[in-house]
C-alpha cells in the first residue's frame, strides 16, 4: 500500500513546490510508481511537471466538491511511474464552499483511500498556508515532510507547524507522524546557511534529512520549462540531490 507524504509549510518561498516536483520524479526515477497531487490552488506542482493547466477536464477542486471519481482527474504525465492530480485555481474557493459539509476534514482521505494500493508514493503539495486544504492534507498522509529554507526566519513558523501536525494527529489522524525536514536553498559560501543547520539541528527534536537541497540556478529554471530537475540537468547539483532525499525517504519506508 502507497505511503502517502504531505509536503507542508505555512511559511511560502521555501522549497515546498520545488520538494514536491523533484522529489516525486527522483522517486519515479527509481521504479517508484508515484502519483503527485498539487493542492496549491497557484498550481505550480502541475506546470512543473508540464501538464497544461487550460486544456485540464477535471481538477483536484472538482474532486472535493464530490464531481469527479479520483481516477477521472489523475492525468498521465510524460514521466514514467509520475502521475499527477492536478490543481486549479479555483481551488482557492474550495474553503468556502465545503462550509456545512459534513467531514469536509476527510473528503481527499476518502478518495485517496481508494486507489492507494496502486502507489508506492502518493505525495501531496500543500498551499503555503494552515487552512482546510492543509488539514485535509494532513488527514489523509501517514507523514509530513517539511522544507526550511537556510535563512534567517527559518525556525519562525516551524513550531506553529509543529504544533498544528500535533494537534491533527490528536483529533484527527492519530496515525500521523512527522517524516522529517529538509533543508533548501543552502549556500555553501555563507555562514548564515551554515548556522541556520546548526541551530535547527540543535533546536529540532524531529528528524532532520542528511541531505541538504542547495540553491541552484538549473534548480530554479526548471519548472519554467515544464520539467523536474532530473530531466532538465541530470547531472546538476539540485538533480543529485533530490535523488539522495528519494534514497534517504525510501529507506525511512524499509527501515
Amino acid at each position: 500500500m502507497g505511503r502517502v507524504i504531505a509536503i507542508a509549510n505555512q511559511k511560502g518561498g521555501v522549497g515546498k513546490t520545488t520538494t514536491a516536483i523533484n522529489l516525486s520524479a527522483a522517486l519515479a526515477e527509481k521504479n517508484k510508481k508515484v502519483l503527485l497531487i498539487d493542492l496549491d490552488p497557484q498550481g505550480n506542482a502541475t506546470s512543473g511537471v508540464g501538464v497544461e493547466k487550460s486544456q485540464l477536464e477535471y481538477t483536484v477542486y472538482d474532486l472535493i466538491l464530490g464531481e469527479t471519481s479520483i481516477q477521472n482527474c489523475t492525468e498521465y504525465t510524460e514521466f514514467e511511474n509520475l502521475f499527477l492530480i492536478p490543481s486549479s485555481v479555483n481551488l482557492a474557493a474550495a474553503e468556502i464552499e465545503l462550509i456545512g459539509i459534513p467531514e469536509k476534514e476527510y473528503i481527499i482521505k476518502k478518495e485517496v483511500d481508494q486507489i492507494k494500493d496502486k502507489y508506492d508514493f502518493i505525495l501531496i503539495d500543500c498551499p503555503p498556508s494552515l487552512n482546510l486544504l492543509t488539514i485535509n492534507a494532513m488527514t489523509t498522509a501517514d507523514t509530513v515532510l517539511v522544507p526550511i529554507q537556510c535563512e534567517y526566519y527559518a525556525l519562525e513558523g516551524l513550531s506553529q507547524l509543529i504544533h498544528t501536525i500535533n494537534l491533527v494527529k490528536e483529533r484527527l489522524n492519530p496515525y500521523l507522524d512527522m517524516e522529517g525536514i529538509v533543508f533548501t536553498m543552502f549556500d555553501a559560501r555563507t555562514n548564515l546557511s551554515l548556522q541556520v543547520v546548526e541551530n535547527v539541528r540543535a533546536n529540532v527534536k524531529q528528524k532532520v534529512y542528511s541531505t541538504i537541497i542547495p540553491r541552484n540556478v538549473r534548480l530554479a529554471e526548471a519548472p519554467s520549462h515544464g520539467y523536474p530537475i532530473t530531466i532538465y540537468d541530470t547531472k546538476s547539483a539540485g538533480a543529485e540531490s533530490y535523488r539522495a532525499l528519494a534514497d534517504e525517504v525510501i529507506n525511512r519506508e524499509e527501515s
